[in-house]
């Protein structure tokens, strides 16, 4: 069985990060393991210039790992091609995870956490489609969709707990 994946979709600016940085260990205290996905819309590398495995790297090899006691990563060169989520989703050891959080990926077709704060971009409509399955505010807002308090991190780890239970 694939892990479930979960996507906190907002425009820059409104927070992903920082709420996700309060979630994770609060669902970790819940026994909850997640993994996580995030996507970047600028160039990066994890690599350092001038280290070996970024030498051998640019010297041509499609994919390096790099290892330690403490963790491991892989990087794959992509050509310019980007891979869908559920292909970046199936590189992960599901065996050892119970949901992987998206950040990102707005526009993919997974169950969603939108995030939305007035002023940073848009309507909060703008954001919704038939994936979302609550949104996180610091607005009182009226949805057909459970709404939580964006400054409540414990709230929104208590949804994506009951949410998980009921997959």
């Amino acid at each position: 069985m694939s892990v479930r994946l979960l996507a906190i979709a907002a425009w820059s600016g409104t927070g992903k990060t920082t709420l996700l940085e309060q979630v994770i260990p609060l669902l970790k205290a819940r026994g909850i393991r997640s993994g996580l996905i995030k996507h970047i819309h600028h160039q990066m590398d994890i690599d350092t210039p001038g280290k070996d495995s970024y030498l051998l790297r640019k010297a041509g090899a499609d994919q390096v790992i790099v290892a330690s006691n403490q963790r491991w990563a892989l990087m794959v060169e992509t050509l310019d091609k980007p891979l869908s989520l559920t292909q970046l989703a199936s590189q992960m050891d599901s065996s050892t995870l119970d949901l992987v959080l998206v950040e990102g990926f707005k526009d993919e077709a997974v169950p969603k956490i939108a995030l939305w704060r007035r002023g940073v971009k848009g309507k909060v409509e703008d954001l919704l489609d038939q994936y979302v399955i609550a949104v996180a505010t610091d607005e009182d807002l009226e949805l057909n969709l459970p709404v939580l308090d964006i400054n409540q991190p414990m709230q929104v780890a208590d949804f994506i707990a009951q949410w998980l239970k009921k997959r």
